[in-house]
């Protein structure tokens, strides 16, 4: 405990210069004691730390005394400062305590970099969780750590889009936070990369069976590539609809159907002519029933009549 108590003054008093002996105190939660015991084992370890007499005084490092992270520039620290978010951390099994991993970062760069890198600590927070908390945890995730790092086979059990469920053996090859969600990507017994949605892993289990990571796999050009062709294989479903000014907000909102909003062609009434673009048509109508009078389909024809049928369908349902 007291190493760690001693590497944190340092840390301290390189990212802040000057600090009195009850800032140290009140930082490290001891007391003022047992700072000035620190500062004296400081001292016979060869550390410089001086301590500065009157009103503006306190405990410093010497100038000449700084640690540098050899060979990193400013543009490089950029990157390493904004941190994945606390939850991928917490749900990768990982704690950061005390004065942080970024306090230390901050620490071990030279003067140049510092107060400019310090913007990055301060001004920037990644928060890849939902708005609301998420239920249990998915307990497969560390039994799938565990075989990753031990280059294990997986038994999983993984449920489909559909409902339906399998057995597979897999070779886990990597995880990839993918917004709130985790990806596992693995290799099946043919030789050929597949992904899994976490949240779908019923269970698992590692096997004792080890096996050869592929040489040439890397783990963020497959995303890439995978998630492009993923993209490129959805089929494309386009809509014209005329929507009602008062529901313009919640349809912009995430952007997730609109390809285009023409409102200099907005109708003397009000309504704004909008592009739509869907999978299928199935979820074209029920996306356009879900604003009931307030978005008017208009191309394609044939699907107004699709739309009108539904629309009855519900009516019935509740007469």
């Amino acid at each position: 405990m007291r190493a760690d108590r001693l590497l944190s003054i340092m840390i301290l008093l390189q990212n802040h210069e000057i600090m009195t002996t009850k800032e140290l105190a009140g930082k490290l939660e001891v007391s003022d004691r047992t700072i000035l015991r620190d500062m004296d084992a400081l001292s016979l370890a060869g550390i410089p730390v001086v301590a500065d007499r009157g009103k503006a005084g306190g405990w410093r490092l010497m100038d000449h005394f700084q640690s540098y992270l050899s060979g990193l520039k400013l543009e490089d620290t950029k990157a390493l400062f904004i941190l994945p978010s606390e939850q991928m951390l917490e749900d990768l099994g990982v704690e950061v305590d005390g004065l942080g991993i970024r306090q230390k970062l901050l620490a071990s760069l030279p003067g140049s970099t510092k107060s400019e890198a310090r913007h990055y600590m301060e001004k920037i927070y990644m928060d890849t969780g939902t708005w609301k908390p998420a239920g249990d945890k998915n307990k497969a995730l560390l039994t799938i750590q565990t075989a990753l790092w031990e280059n294990a086979k997986l038994d999983i059990a993984y449920q489909k889009a559909d409902g339906t469920s399998s057995r597979r053996i897999v070779c886990p090859l990597g995880l990839v936070a993918k917004g709130s969600s985790w990806y596992l990507v693995a290799m099946n017994d043919a030789g050929e990369y597949r992904s899994f949605k976490v949240s779908r892993i019923t269970q698992a289990e590692a096997t004792a069976e080890l096996f050869a990571r592929p040489d040439q796999f890397d783990l963020a050009k497959y995303w890439k590539q995978s998630k492009r062709d993923f993209a490129g294989s959805l089929p494309a479903f386009e809509v014209e609809v005329a929507a009602h000014p008062s529901i313009m907000g919640r349809l912009t909102f995430t952007d997730r159907f609109v390809e285009k909003v023409d409102s200099h062609k907005s109708a003397e009434d009000g309504w704004v002519p909008v592009t739509l673009c869907f999978n299928t048509e199935q979820e074209a109508a029920e996306y356009v029933l879900g604003f009931g009078g307030a978005i008017k389909l208009v191309q394609p024809e044939y699907l107004i009549e699709k739309v009108v049928q539904q629309a009855k369908a519900v009516m019935a349902m509740y007469e």
